[in-house]
């Protein structure tokens, strides 16, 4: 689960790390009220979206030449224009695809005096099962292109849980970014800050990019995304109350309330699989066929009739899907239980569409024989190089 940059932020200064005082507001009138509140003479006008590239990112509706999503303001005024171009109007970056988000929410932050940009940011090493440090002087950048360009200029570590942050954890940062004296000692400090952060809240990754030192020789957290092992989300009922949902897609939010791993796509043929591994490989093999994965859905190995059912009816609502793909392979998930929630399904909301199933594993016969004794316009597939050529003829002829 992600979250808002300010919300982000709000948890850091929770944990002692510093941060620019700011308020987020909804409307033109609160981001006015919000400059208000700030000492000014500077203030961040920030976009909150679930996306990286704000600054340099394009709004449709203005002009090509105009300011990008992050826009320093010199007066209240110059708030209040900023926020009535902002707010309502979509926003286009290199994360969120041609499509772009729309921008509801603003943060108004109080401007900080830059005298140095860093990267830092922590993740789960699923390698070694720790919590990663990615450090490197180059903030302010795409980190990926960092790596690419210039990898020396990046440092990695890692922390034993045994242990916890330490002393020479924070000395590794210090060095890497040339830090020295007090400023070494506040890295060391904000460093053993956001690893409590992460740590207490169950995080999956916080990415401040940038970490700055100002002008008055104070290291501060100027940006914070966020996000969180949705498997734990249940210790953390304070962070399910920061979720967005305006920032998720309907059919994603619809399929986490039955437990489905669920992510939309831009293609034009739904897939229903269960197992991971076996829905990459069918969302492969539609590539390699001439067409494209509209959703990857896992339904997963005990998947029950009511779940099938709500798995079918979320891929018949994308209005992009031109045809389904049913591709099960049943060890602990039986065939004839998702025969029977297709079948369901199918009844429930119709079928406009081409529907190609493949069965195989446990209950299989008796899966293909409540199939075949439906009724249903169901074209049969022996396995999945058949089912993915099946289902792309079909969608093609359609």
């Amino acid at each position: 689960m992600n979250i808002h940059e300010y919300q982000g932020k709000a948890i850091l200064k929770d944990f002692g790390a510093p941060v620019s005082a700011g308020f987020p507001a909804l409307s033109v009138a609160e981001a006015v009220e919000a400059a208000r509140k700030l000492p000014g003479p500077l203030y961040v006008v920030k976009s909150q979206i679930h996306a990286g590239g704000r600054g340099k990112g394009k709004f449709k509706e203005l002009p090509a030449d105009a300011k990008g999503g992050v826009r320093l303001a010199k007066s209240v005024e110059e708030v209040e224009s900023f926020a009535k171009e902002m707010l309502g109007n979509t926003l286009v970056t290199v994360q969120t695809g041609p499509a772009g988000k729309q921008v509801n929410r603003l943060y108004i932050e109080d401007g900080s005096d830059i005298e140095k940009e860093f990267y830092l940011s922590a993740l789960v090493d699923r390698e070694t099962s720790r919590i990663a440090f990615v450090v490197s002087t180059e903030g302010g950048m795409d980190i990926e292109a960092v790596a690419h360009d210039t990898p020396e200029k990046i440092k990695t570590f890692s922390v034993d849980p045994a242990t916890g942050i330490m002393p020479h954890h924070g000395r590794t940062v210090a060095k890497a970014l040339g830090l020295t004296g007090d400023l070494a000692k506040q890295a060391e400090k904000v460093l053993t800050q956001i690893y409590n952060a992460f740590v207490a809240k169950d995080m999956a990754m916080l990415e401040i990019n940038p970490l700055i030192v100002t002008t008055q020789g104070q290291i501060k957290c100027l940006d914070a995304k966020v996000n969180f092992d949705s498997n734990s989300l249940y210790r953390h009922p304070d962070v399910v109350a920061l979720r967005d949902e305006t920032e998720e897609d309907a059919k994603e939010i619809e399929a986490s309330k039955y437990d489905l791993a669920y992510i939309a796509l831009d293609g034009t043929i739904g897939c229903m699989v269960n197992g991971a591994g076996l829905a990459m490989a069918t969302l492969d093999i539609i590539q390699l066929y001439g067409e494209s994965p509209a959703n990857f859905l896992d339904v997963g190995g005990g998947a029950s009739e009511e779940k099938v059912t709500a798995a079918f009816k979320i891929i018949t609502a994308d209005p992009k899907v031109k045809g389904i793909l049913v591709n099960i392979f049943g060890g602990i998930m039986k065939c004839d239980v998702i025969a029977r929630g297709v079948i369901a399904a199918v009844k429930a909301v119709g079928l406009q569409v081409p529907l190609v199933v493949r069965l195989e594993g446990t209950n299989v016969e008796e899966g293909k024989a409540i199939l075949r004794e439906s009724g249903l316009n169901v074209i049969p597939a022996d396995d999945l190089d058949d089912a993915a050529q099946k289902i792309v003829a079909a969608v093609k002829k359609a």
